[in-house]
């Protein structure tokens, strides 16, 4: 099938990605005593944790005016997001074994809708940082209205990973018991619970390969004003796009092999 006509395809099938996104919610939050409460007090409690072990106990500092739960929150909103994605992600197609053997229709639809019930936590889980903001009298400058691009910035970076650990996960299926350990050394590696500019400047470039690095930077620069490196968020966006091509490709070429590794 060529380009073109398979984006087609996929546009005629998109009504399915919302279908299977509210299935997977329904699901998730199904017969839960909290319900969609969940989406907050998970990242809330995680970031209340960081604050009380790196800010005071390590002593750990925010180099800029907002306080340092702020800055935690505001680089645990795209985390949380990213982390959850790789999850539905990595497992959504083995999980939808059934479907995928009974009906045809464009298999990317299946980690696309994935996506969609992330970025409903996503959006929840945003309500944490508005109130704590209003509760510290802190606003936010004119970088907030930038705050859309590092949104789509960050499904990329989410959508072009999970496409690669999808596709893996079907062939090889050690990797879902890989993924989750990759995702809790990536909390660390990211500036989460720390300021980067906490690393050596000589050492930020090399650590800005990490695209979550740049994002994070980019939410605190548009939540709280903070600086942005640059340098950083330029090599966040080139690999971001190189791993959403890339994952894309990568699906393409081994989603006509999923019936039969399933």
């Amino acid at each position: 099938m060529t380009k073109k006509n398979y984006w087609r395809e996929l546009w005629n099938y998109h009504e399915l990605i919302y279908i299977l996104s509210w299935r997977d919610i329904k699901i998730r939050y199904k017969q839960t005593v909290m319900g969609a409460s969940w989406g907050i007090i998970r990242p809330l409690v995680t970031t209340i944790i960081f604050t009380v072990v790196f800010n005071r106990i390590a002593k750990l500092q925010n180099p800029s005016a907002a306080p340092y739960i702020l800055m935690v929150s505001a680089g645990m909103l795209p985390w949380q997001f990213f982390a959850s994605a790789l999850g539905e992600t990595s497992n959504s197609v083995i999980g939808n074994a059934g479907l995928i053997s009974k009906v045809y229709f464009p298999r990317l639809i299946i980690p696309l809708s994935s996506i969609v019930t992330s970025l409903v936590d996503f959006m929840v889980a945003f309500v944490i940082i508005i109130a704590m903001m209003i509760w510290f009298q802190f606003a936010p400058g004119w970088q907030i209205i930038l705050l859309p691009f590092f949104i789509m910035l960050l499904i990329a970076s989410a959508l072009g990973v999970g496409l690669f650990l999808t596709a893996l996960n079907v062939k090889y299926r050690d990797f879902r018991h890989l993924i989750p350990f990759v995702i809790q050394v990536g909390l660390y590696v990211t500036p989460v619970a720390f300021s980067s500019k906490s690393i050596p400047a000589h050492w930020r470039i090399w650590y800005s390969i990490n695209p979550m690095a740049g994002i994070v930077d980019g939410f605190r620069w548009c939540l709280l004003d903070d600086t942005l490196y640059w340098p950083g968020l330029i090599i966040s966006i080139v690999i971001t796009l190189f791993l959403l091509v890339a994952g894309l490709r990568y699906f393409r070429k081994m989603e006509k092999n999923f019936v039969d590794d399933i």
